[in-house]
């Protein structure tokens, strides 16, 4: 199948989608990041606990990380529409920051930059993609955003192959976690029947 951006036709069929959203849709994408933001909230404890346990190479605890971009990924796949990812991953972000965090509101702008990566990814894609191989990239290219943020905001101190090791790391805990588990949480829930109302019901 053509994923051609430069013809009139693609554009055209984005807009359709996106134009296309649903009750439905709105109330699920809110579901999920109502769901994963309980996660990170979670995860943040997760974090803070495995810290004593990456004290002679803090970048190895990077490891966990995918968890955070499970949001945007799982959203597109699931909604696939125009926007799913970035709207699940604010929502996901914005109910960790209620619940409480230690990066405080910080966590919603994390949440938007790392909604809109893979909402890139499904747009290459014309969102007619939706296979392991997208999800992966999707997830991996969400965790740039960590991977250079986070060395300028958290890492500063940190020598430059520490640096270069957590960027590395986080990706691939990204493809890893958020990918490959989003695409998997996605297949599981079409094979329950949850996902009726969606393309994806056919997993």
């Amino acid at each position: 199948m053509s994923t051609d951006t430069t013809g009139t036709g693609f554009w055209r069929d984005v807009l359709t989608r996106l134009r296309g959203w649903r009750t439905v849709d709105i109330v699920v994408a809110a579901v999920i990041g109502v769901a994963i933001g309980v996660v990170f909230w979670l995860w943040n404890i997760v974090w803070t606990v495995t810290t004593p346990l990456f004290v002679g190479f803090p970048p190895g605890q990077a490891v966990v990380y995918g968890m955070w971009l499970i949001s945007g990924v799982l959203g597109g796949l699931v909604i696939r529409r125009p926007g799913a990812a970035l709207l699940t991953s604010i929502a996901a972000a914005s109910v960790s920051a209620v619940l409480g965090t230690q990066w405080g509101i910080m966590v919603i702008l994390d949440g938007a930059l790392q909604g809109i990566l893979p909402e890139l990814v499904f747009l290459a894609f014309g969102y007619r993609r939706w296979g392991m191989g997208v999800a992966v990239l999707a997830a991996a290219v969400a965790g740039i955003s960590p991977a250079i943020r986070d060395n300028i905001t958290y890492n500063v101190a940190w020598p430059l192959e520490f640096k270069l090791a957590y960027g590395l790391i986080v990706i691939a805990s990204a493809a890893v976690i958020a990918g490959v588990g989003a695409r998997l949480i996605t297949t599981a829930l079409a094979r329950t029947g949850a996902l009726a109302p969606f393309p994806s019901a056919q997993g």
